[in-house]
């Protein structure tokens, strides 16, 4: 028997706000960033204790990741969750600007 993962939630971009972000059970969860020039630094993950523990924050900051290497942007994990996520994921170690 293997345990499924849950779904990803649907994330957009809210570039406006400098933000992705996901609704879950009525719940927002967001990634906010500054972008200086090439650079996006990376300020705040939060994701409500109510829909903790489901991998949120990851995803999140999984497609912030992505969508900066895509854009050509290098990345600062001012957050210490961000940084965490990206020492643990080397995949994304070229991404440090």
């Amino acid at each position: 028997m293997s345990l499924s993962k849950p779904p990803v939630p649907d994330i957009e971009h809210d570039a406006a706000a400098s933000r992705f972000q996901t609704l879950v059970d009525g719940q927002r969860a967001v990634l906010d960033y500054e972008l200086d020039g090439g650079v996006m630094v990376i300020t705040h993950t939060g994701v409500p204790e109510a829909i903790g523990g489901r991998g949120i924050a990851a995803a999140l900051t999984r497609f912030a990741l992505e969508h900066a290497r895509v854009a050509g942007w290098k990345v600062i994990p001012a957050c210490a969750y961000a940084a965490t996520f990206m020492q643990r994921h080397g995949e994304y170690a070229d991404l440090l600007g």
